[in-house]
C-alpha cells in the first residue's frame, strides 16, 4: 500500500537521503564510481540488476518488478521480471524478386517476449523466457515468420571468478552471437529468433578466452503453441578461441562441426557434414574501426565433397570533431558457389546461421555465391539519432551457380544462365532512442535487378519497414 501524507512522504524520502548522507561522509565510497541503472540490451540474459538493491536508483514505476529480493543481505540474490514487444510494418512489392509469382505484400509481424531472470546468489542464475512471434496479414507465413507462444530460452547458468580467471557455463536452451553475425546469430531482424538447446562453457583469463559448447539448433513449427524442438538430425558444436591484441582490439578463430540430414542442394542432396575454420580480427584505432572476418569449409554431402569459403570486412572512418560525427564506412563480402555441377565437388558456401539485417532487412540477398561492395555514410544529428544512408552493389561469384535470396534459396532460372552482374541498391536506414526503454527505426531499400534476374521473370523490387520496440 502506497504511504500518503506528509509523514509518509518525509518516511519515502528517507532511504534516498540516509543513501546520499553516508557516501557524503563515508571517503571511501565517496572515491568509488556512483551505482548505475543497467542498461536494456538484446539479450536479455544478459542484464544485471542488482544495482537496485540501492533503494536511490529505484527510480521507474516498474522497478519493483525489476528487482525482487530473495535472500535478505544479499543484493546479488534476486528475482528480475521483464519483457519485450516489438512491432515491424513492412511493404515488400515482390518476394525474390518477383520470380516466384510473388503479389505485393503488406503486413504487420509482432514479437512479444516476457522473461524471468533468478540469480540465487553471485554464481548461479536461472533464466526464462517464452516468445510469441505472429504476422498478421502476410500472404506466405514461414517458420522465421511466425511462431506460436513457445520456449524461447530456458537455461541455468553458473559463474565462478577467481584471481585466475572467471569460468562460466550454460546449459539448456539458449542463444550464440558471434561477432557482427555474419555467420552465427540469435537472428534478431527475422521475427522469430534463433536458438540453441547446448550446453556451453567458457574460461577466461587475462586477455585470452576459450569457448566450447555442444548443440541442437532449435527447429520452429508454427501451428502449435509448445511445439519447437531439436534434435540429433541437426547439430553445431564448436571450439573457439580469443585474444585481445594491440590493446582491446580482437583476434579470434574457431572451428565447428555442422551436420544437417536430408538436405537439398541444387547439385548436391543428402546428409550435410561441414567441417569450419573461421579467423576474425576487429578493432578501434583512433578514428579508423575495422572487422575482417575469413572462413573456410570442407565436409561431405550426397557423395560429394565440399569445398567452400567466404570473407566479409568492414571498415569505416569517424570524424569525430565534426558536427554529426559523419563515418565513411565500407563493406565488403564474398561467398563461393558451385563452379561445376557435374564434378563431384560442391562449391556453394553454407551462411550457417546468418542474421536477417547484415546486408539488409529486406533480405532480397543471402551471403551465398556472391561479390559485394557497400559503400555507406552515417551521421548522428543527435546523440540518441543516427541516418545511414548507404550503396551495394552484387555480382555472382560464378555463373554456374544461382542468385540466392535469403537465407541460401536459389532463385529458380539463374544457375548457369545470364552473366555475373546481379543487381544494385540504395539503403535508408533512420535509428531513434526515445527513452531507455523505446527505440525506433525506419528502413527502406530500393534493388535494381540485372539481366540474370529480369531474364528469370524478376524485377527491380522495393522494402520499406518500420519498427517500434518497447523493452521493460
Amino acid at each position: 500500500m502506497p504511504v500518503v501524507g506528509l509523514p509518509g512522504q518525509l518516511l519515502a524520502a528517507l532511504p534516498a537521503a540516509l543513501a546520499g548522507l553516508y557516501l557524503s561522509v563515508s571517503p571511501v565510497l565517496a572515491d568509488e564510481p556512483a551505482p548505475q541503472r543497467p542498461a536494456i540490451v538484446t539479450n536479455r540474459w544478459q542484464e544485471d540488476w542488482s544495482a537496485l538493491s540501492n533503494p536511490a536508483l529505484r527510480t521507474e514505476p516498474f522497478d519493483a518488478l525489476k528487482y525482487i529480493p530473495i535472500m535478505p543481505g544479499d543484493p546479488k540474490s534476486y528475482v528480475s521480471l521483464g519483457m519485450t514487444l516489438r512491432e515491424r510494418f513492412e511493404s515488400v512489392n515482390a518476394q525474390s524478386f518477383g520470380t516466384s509469382g510473388a503479389r505485393p505484400d503488406n503486413y504487420l509481424i509482432q514479437r512479444l517476449q516476457f522473461h524471468a531472470d533468478f540469480h540465487f546468489d553471485e554464481h548461479w542464475q536461472l533464466f526464462l523466457q517464452v516468445e510469441d512471434d505472429r504476422a498478421f496479414g502476410k500472404n506466405v507465413t514461414t517458420p522465421v515468420d511466425q511462431d506460436p507462444f513457445d520456449l524461447r530460452l530456458g537455461f541455468l547458468a553458473y559463474v565462478n571468478k577467481t584471481q585466475a580467471g572467471t569460468f562460466k557455463a550454460r546449459a539448456g536452451r539458449q542463444d550464440f552471437d558471434f561477432d557482427l553475425q555474419r555467420f552465427v546469430s540469435s537472428r534478431d531482424g527475422p521475427n522469430v529468433r534463433q536458438s540453441f538447446d547446448a550446453v556451453w562453457g567458457d574460461w577466461e583469463s587475462g586477455p585470452w578466452r576459450f569457448i566450447g559448447f555442444l548443440s541442437q539448433p532449435v527447429q520452429y513449427f508454427l501451428d502449435h503453441p509448445l511445439d519447437d524442438t531439436s534434435n540429433s538430425h541437426f547439430r553445431f558444436h564448436t571450439l573457439r578461441v580469443e585474444r585481445q591484441v594491440l590493446g582491446t582490439n580482437e583476434l579470434s578463430a574457431y572451428y565447428s562441426f555442422y551436420q544437417k540430414d536430408n538436405v537439398h542442394y541444387l547439385d548436391a542432396n543428402g546428409d550435410e557434414k561441414r567441417n569450419i575454420l573461421d579467423a576474425r580480427f576487429a578493432g578501434k584505432l583512433n578514428q579508423v574501426d575495422w572487422d575482417l572476418e575469413a572462413m573456410g569449409q570442407t565436409g561431405v554431402i550426397g557423395g560429394k565433397d565440399i569445398r567452400a569459403w567466404a570473407a566479409g570486412a568492414r571498415t569505416g572512418y569517424t570524424f569525430a570533431q565534426l558536427n554529426w560525427q559523419p563515418r565513411l564506412g565500407l563493406q565488403a563480402d564474398a561467398a563461393s558457389g558451385n563452379h561445376n555441377p557435374r564434378d563431384n565437388v560442391l562449391g556453394t558456401f553454407n551462411p550457417l546461421f546468418p542474421n536477417g539485417y547484415y546486408f539488409t532487412l529486406a533480405g532480397f540477398t543471402g551471403y551465398v555465391n556472391l561479390f559485394h561492395v557497400k559503400p555507406s555514410l552515417t551521421v548522428k544529428p543527435l546523440t540518441n539519432f543516427s541516418i545511414m544512408t548507404a550503396l551495394g552493389f552484387q555480382w555472382r561469384e560464378t555463373t554456374a551457380d544461382a542468385v540466392y535470396v535469403q537465407p541460401n534459396i536459389p532463385v529458380a532460372g539463374t544457375a548457369g544462365k545470364g552473366n555475373a552482374w546481379t543487381g544494385a541498391y540504395g539503403q535508408l536506414r533512420l535509428d531513434y532512442r526515445f527513452d531507455a526503454h523505446l527505440t525506433g527505426a525506419l528502413e527502406a531499400v530500393h534493388y535494381k535487378i540485372g539481366d540474370t534476374l529480369r531474364q528469370a521473370g524478376g524485377h527491380d523490387s522495393n522494402y520499406l519497414g518500420i519498427e517500434l520496440k518497447y523493452s521493460l
